[in-house]
């Protein structure tokens, strides 16, 4: 190792200090480390610890004639496993009080900051101090706080008063601890500066690395370092800088090096030489003067200044906004922002740069998981500008660092209780670690994670179930190819397998086209070189992303992993051309438009539509959802219309039926929608109950498919609710009219007579719900009369049927006495007829605010309440469902509203409703069950509001009962 840049680099302050109070284990004794460390001879220090044999490098604090420390960290393996992993609570020294305090600075075996104070450190700063204080070999730096990011935007986007100096501050500690000095030519420190919030936004803000540099300093670095490497961090440097910081597009730069290489006939960035490099910066320096009119900023403190004043803008960047509004993230003050000593991957083939997770993220197996670049810096493994290689390469090339990384990953899963991301860089074959982060993952991976943790002894149960979050039980709901097999000669390519899952949709080339697409309902593949992060938008619309270039770690395989799409990333047979639309793989051309299909499982690109089938559910997943089932105190009931649906919710883990809606059940075939027809045109009661009499039959059967199903759960029905003009056919009046009378055999008159008259100008606001069992009572007792029925019928079977009879949209309580007479009445002359007696229940549907405030009164009839949330949400607010997307764009991007409240419960207006409603109607009648069946049943914050509200149960599509089985468990725990 020439005397380098190491010695910068690797330089830690006052050793003797910081380990002498340290004791160790060495040759069946206790030794002070100091003395381990500190000898009078030069000489390396052999120890064996399995069969292994480790050199330290010892330290002194005299300097070589380069004026460089040649002081070495104390390895590892010094530390026990006990020791390590016990160190919970970090070395803080904190002198300043914490409100005031805006830089927080940390290195080895110091921190100011820990793992806890991620919503002032941001995560990677939180996550920096504790890997420096648990003895990790962390190179040194300092976090400014989001408290001041959040006081740079309140102030018109300018630095806070005295925040500069407070930085200037923060970088003596750093230049002490390595030895070197921003801008110094003799004794260079470099810089990276990063973005890091409260919340991971992989790649969504901005980095700038190897800050520092200007023609005299990179003079310098060559002469200790090399000229090639020196100049290729320059290049390096000129290139970022100017993209994240001068707004200089990257392709300005990309241009240069591409006719570079080209000119030089060589493929590969690391096949340039030092001159090559050498001429490559001067070029860069001319693209800012060519793209924006001035030379570039060659003071290493005002690099500093301008790269964290953008990393601070990126905050506010049109792809930092999506993605928080994509996945909801609120309430953050902004970013923190890291400043670290720089250390080098692309120092020779000795050197190189790595990210990994400590499991599979996709399989949740236990194996490390992570890609490897020889010569490279983290971008370069990050962004996917190169496709990197398996971590078996670092294991042949640099077998004492990979160990040193295994030992680290152990560690740090043990500290963190998790599955962990983690970024590092090898240095001359010495291990840097850059960052550790909770590890995005699949919902299959979660589930598996969390199991086996549990089995390890890792976690509790009540841990492992916050693990999973309720949005990867979506993903594991999600299709899969019905016979892979079936398509393998229509396999034109094969990528990375970076996010399991199947996709098939018609491709697009652009994240706006994407989106466009997607609005318009269609299914689409996005298909880039590369994903950018301005590309998040179209990524989320997309079914499945596919890229050219990219590993398992790019910015696509780990945003499309969060979100559950099916991702294949570097599919290096594929080339594509955005300007004309196309992919080319070797003779095959695929057009914008044209169907493609991804296995996300196996990587493979498939043309045409390829059949897809529901998912199988895991093992790992029963086990993780009886823990579930156990812990939650909430019921979880399906919204289901037919005995499948009904099946389904059962396998799902549903515990009855919160809502069968009967209206669908017209729709299922031809003859029933006429027999609907017949019973809304009819003018005379007697014409009605002739049509209804046709109905009858149709409705018991599917009851008793139903109460089949849902063998010993109960069964909630809901009469009919719709306005009546729902069932009528679809078109122009002309046509409607023809087709009725054809259907009915009335006049054309009496036909246009009676539309006329089932015309309304608000029919949410009509002739629907209760009103129509009011105004046509036979229409009630038909429907009681086919649930009765086939309660019998099913009761005679052997079936166990629990009946709940549900009349929706009442408004006042002589409403629900109305239809509960007429509902009794009917059981008690069925129940006659049929010789058998049944116990049943009758109760309501709260979605008329009134309803909710006169609730004692509603209970003191109504055995039951359901929260019917949409028609709810709909009342309360004042907006319109089928009209609302015309504004609440609008709203959500203007912060009016936060999120659509018809996805997620509006807890201050409708939540105090329901609160309300709940504890009126129990004053009144303590037995009262209370539910919900709206859209919110599945949603997972709503389901934790319903919980702590009090209410019995919540009930959601079948699809999404494991969702909120989970989400009930939670807020249990």
């Amino acid at each position: 190792m020439s005397s380098t840049i190491k010695d910068m680099l690797i330089r830690t302050s006052a050793p003797a200090r910081l380990y002498s109070s340290r004791r160790r284990l060495y040759k069946a004794k206790y030794v002070e480390m100091n003395d381990l460390l500190l000898r009078e001879d030069r000489s390396m220090i052999r120890l064996s610890r399995g069969g292994r044999a480790y050199g330290i490098r010892t330290c002194q604090d005299s300097h070589n004639n380069d004026g460089f420390s040649n002081i070495s960290r104390p390895p590892l393996q010094y530390r026990t496993r006990a020791q390590t992993i016990s160190s919970s609570t970090p070395a803080v020294s904190d002198p300043t009080p914490i409100a005031t305090k805006r830089v927080f600075t940390f290195g080895k075996g110091r921190s100011e900051g820990n793992k806890t104070m991620k919503s002032l450190l941001g995560g990677k700063g939180a996550n920096l101090a504790e890997m420096a204080s648990i003895g990790l070999s962390v190179p040194p730096g300092l976090t400014i706080s989001t408290e001041a990011c959040h006081e740079y935007q309140q102030i018109g986007n300018k630095l806070p008063l005295g925040l500069w100096e407070e930085i200037l501050e923060g970088l003596k500690f750093v230049e002490k601890d390595m030895g070197a000095f921003l801008g110094d030519p003799s004794k260079p420190l470099l810089l990276s500066v990063r973005s890091g919030a409260a919340i991971s936004m992989p790649g969504m803000m901005d980095t700038v690395l190897n800050l520092g540099l200007n023609d005299q300093v990179v003079a310098g670095l060559s002469a200790k370092s090399g000229e090639r490497f020196a100049y290729d961090s320059f290049r390096r440097f000129l290139d970022m800088f100017g993209d994240v910081v001068m707004g200089i597009p990257h392709s300005s730069f990309e241009e240069k090096l591409e006719k570079m290489k080209e000119s030089k006939g060589v493929r590969l960035d690391t096949d340039l030489t030092a001159a090559d490099l050498k001429e490559l910066v001067e070029q860069y320096k001319k693209v800012y003067l060519e793209v924006k009119g001035e030379e570039f900023p060659s003071d290493p403190k005002k690099q500093l200044q301008l790269a964290m004043t953008a990393v601070f803008d990126s905050w506010d960047s049109p792809r930092a906004i999506k993605y928080r509004s994509i996945n909801q993230i609120t309430g953050l003050k902004g970013t923190a922002v890291n400043i670290q000593c720089m250390v080098f991957g692309n120092m020779g083939n000795t050197s190189g740069t790595g990210v990994l997770f400590t499991r599979n993220p996709s399989t949740g197996e236990k194996k490390l998981y992570g890609e490897f670049l020889i010569n490279a810096q983290g971008e370069d493994v990050v962004a996917g500008i190169r496709t990197p290689e398996d971590l078996d390469t670092m294991k042949n090339c640099m077998p004492q660092a990979y160990d040193e990384l295994v030992e680290n990953c152990e560690i740090l899963e043990r500290h963190y209780k998790d599955m962990m991301d983690i970024e590092f860089t090898v240095q001359e074959n010495r291990l840097w670690m850059l960052q550790c982060r909770s590890g995005k993952r699949t919902g299959k991976g979660a589930v598996k994670i969390a199991v086996d943790m549990v089995s390890e002894g890792l976690v509790d149960i009540r841990s492992a179930i916050k693990m999973v979050v309720p949005q990867h039980l979506d993903q594991l709901l999600h299709p899969q190819f019905e016979n892979p097999s079936a398509y393998k000669d229509k396999v034109v390519a094969t990528g990375l397998p970076a996010s399991p899952g199947a996709a098939v949709g018609q491709v697009v080339f652009s994240a706006d086209d994407a989106e466009e697409w997607h609005a318009q309902g269609k299914s689409v593949i996005l298909v880039r070189t590369e994903t950018s992060p301005e590309d998040v938008g179209g990524m989320h619309a997309a079914a499945g992303i596919l890229t050219a270039r990219g590993g398992m770690t790019s910015h696509a395989a780990v945003v499309a992993r969060g979100w559950g799409r099916c991702c294949v990333s570097g599919c290096s047979d594929i080339r594509v051309n955005d300007a004309e639309k196309v992919i080319v793989i070797g003779d095959v051309v695929i057009s914008e438009g044209e169907w493609i299909s991804l296995n996300g499982s196996t990587g493979e690109v498939v043309l045409g539509k390829q059949p897809l089938s529901p998912p199988a559910l895991s093992g790992d997943l029963e086990t993780f959802m009886s823990w579930a089932d156990e812990i939650r105190r909430i019921k979880v009931m399906a919204n289901a219309d037919t005995p499948e649906d009904a099946l389904r919710a059962r396998n799902n883990g549903a515990q009855g039926i919160g809502l069968c809606r009967t209206e669908h059940m017209f729709f299922a075939s031809d003859e029933r929608l006429k027999a609907v027809r017949r019973m809304i045109m009819a003018v005379t009661t007697e014409q009605r109950k002739a049509a209804l009499d046709l109905l009858l039959p149709y409705q018991r059967s599917d009851f008793e498919g139903i109460f089949r199903a849902m063998d010993g759960f109960p069964v909630t029905i809901r009469l009919l609710d719709p306005p009546l003009h729902e069932f009528l056919p679809e078109g122009d009046l002309e046509q409607i009219v023809s087709e009725l009378t054809t259907e009915t055999g009335m006049m054309e008159d009496e036909v246009l007579s009676r539309i006329e008259k089932l015309s309304e100008v608000n029919p949410m606001l009509g002739f629907r719900g209760c009103r129509l069992g009011i105004s046509y009572p036979e229409l009630t007792e038909m429907q009681a009369r086919a649930i009765f029925q086939a309660a019998v019928s099913m009761s005679n079977q052997g079936v166990t049927v629990l009946p709940e009879i549900m009349v929706p949209l009442v408004g006042t309580p002589q409403e629900l006495g109305h239809q509960m007479t007429l509902i009794r009445n009917v059981a008690k002359k069925v129940f006659s007829e049929m010789d058998v007696t049944l116990s049943y229940k009758v109760g309501t549907m709260i979605e008329i605010p009134r309803a909710a405030l006169v609730a004692d009164e509603i209970a003191k009839q109504a055995e039951f309440f359901s929260f019917g949330t949409n028609d709810l949400t709909q009342m309360t607010f004042g907006y319109s469902r089928d009209d609302v997307g015309k504004f609440l764009p609008i709203y959500l991007s203007k912060g009016i509203l936060q999120s659509d409240p018809f996805e997620v419960l509006d807890q201050k207006g409708v939540g105090q409703l329901i609160k309300i409603a709940t504890e009126r109607g129990r004053a009144a009648r303590p037995s009262l069950k209370v539910g919900i069946c709206g859209e919110h049943g599945g949603e997972p914050s709503s389901v934790a509001f319903f919980a702590e509200a009090g209410l019995d149960y919540v009930s959601c599509s079948p699809f999404r009962v494991p969702i909120a089985r989970l989400a009930a468990a939670q807020v249990a725990v």
